[in-house]
């Protein structure tokens, strides 16, 4: 009798360890990077930064995820699982700003703090939205550096990413408002195409470019898989040094191509720093930081205070330039 009251003692005790593992296991804070695709370099620099974050905050899951091609309906079923595995938080750069509204109401119905990052949400669909930069300085900065490319004249084209990404199209529209500066006067845009974030369309977008525009001396692309394509396509087509891409790439991905020559210069905000700040502002609005809203401020661990304007945005800094005097150091960071 002693015997089996010592076993069942151990069986209670072992059953309440596991119980207590539970407990400490659904403790976890589960923040989800939703990003535009998998297989993405910049949101895998992103990614980095999200789980910087997550170890200094302590206690936090990241949940890394995206659909294998950039569409909002791949997005939309994401989410519905998150809804279902009960996350605290999700950061996500969409890939149509309205289309993702209904589900993201939803999660935040749910108690999910919704905000998005890199590309937004229309702000009915979220609390906040992080902006890696300025629209109007990322806009002006491509335009300056197709200027410099071409000695200030001749035809530019635009590689764009989907029609309906609201980054992408909010810094095209800042570049043809831009076209009509003074110091812009000598370009001239004769097209603007969409990739949709993938290589081999944007290759054949960019290909088609230059066949179609025999004139033509810049291809910009606000898009770090169109530049990457675009620059393939220059140099494929034996063009270097008559056409120029530039636009928004990784550093890792575009020193073959400075080296080459097809690219001068190009820019882009540090991925790493963007997942790391949407992961502390994330963890801000779960733990209810009152001044976690529309009009406040508060600090983000390493990148200091971040200011949400009336309108529930964010912007981190200007875009920065690479080129062949600093791509090969910051090609070995991301």
């Amino acid at each position: 009798m002693k015997r089996r009251k010592v076993i069942l003692a151990a069986i209670a005790l072992s059953m309440l360890g596991a119980m207590q593992g539970c407990e400490q296991k659904s403790d976890k804070i589960k923040i989800a990077i939703v990003v535009k695709n998998l297989g993405n370099g910049f949101f895998d620099a992103a990614h980095e930064g999200a789980k910087e974050a997550a170890k200094q905050i302590g206690n936090v899951e990241i949940i890394y995820t995206g659909p294998t091609t950039p569409s909002a309906e791949g997005q939309i079923e994401i989410i519905n699982s998150l809804i279902s595995q009960k996350v605290n938080a999700i950061a996500i750069s969409a890939n149509d700003a309205h289309a993702l509204v209904p589900i993201t109401k939803k999660a935040m119905q749910r108690g999910i703090k919704v905000i998005s990052f890199d590309s937004g949400i229309a702000p009915e669909g979220r609390l906040m939205q992080l902006n890696p930069s300025n629209a109007e300085l990322i806009g002006i900065k491509q335009l300056e550096m197709a200027s410099n490319a071409t000695g200030g004249k001749g035809e530019i084209a635009i590689l764009s990413a989907s029609a309906q990404a609201t980054n992408q199209n909010i810094w095209i529209n800042v570049m043809k408002k831009g076209l009509e500066k003074p110091e812009f006067a000598g370009l001239k845009l004769v097209a603007t195409v969409y990739g949709d974030d993938q290589s081999d369309k944007s290759y054949r977008e960019a290909i088609g470019l230059l066949r179609s525009n025999p004139n033509l001396k810049v291809i910009i692309s606000p898009s770090t898989v169109g530049i990457n394509a675009a620059s393939k396509a220059v140099v494929d087509e034996k063009l270097v040094g008559k056409v120029f891409v530039t636009g928004l790439g990784l550093p890792s991905e575009m020193a073959g191509h400075v080296k080459s020559g097809a690219v001068k210069e190009f820019a882009i905000w540090n991925p790493i720093d963007l997942g790391y700040a949407a992961t502390y502002i994330a963890n801000e609005f779960i733990k209810g930081n009152p001044d976690a809203k529309a009009g406040g401020s508060f600090t983000i661990g390493r990148m200091g205070t971040i200011k949400i304007d009336a309108n529930g945005d964010a912007a981190m800094a200007p875009p920065f330039t690479y080129n062949k005097e600093n791509v090969e150091q910051f090609s070995k960071i991301f």
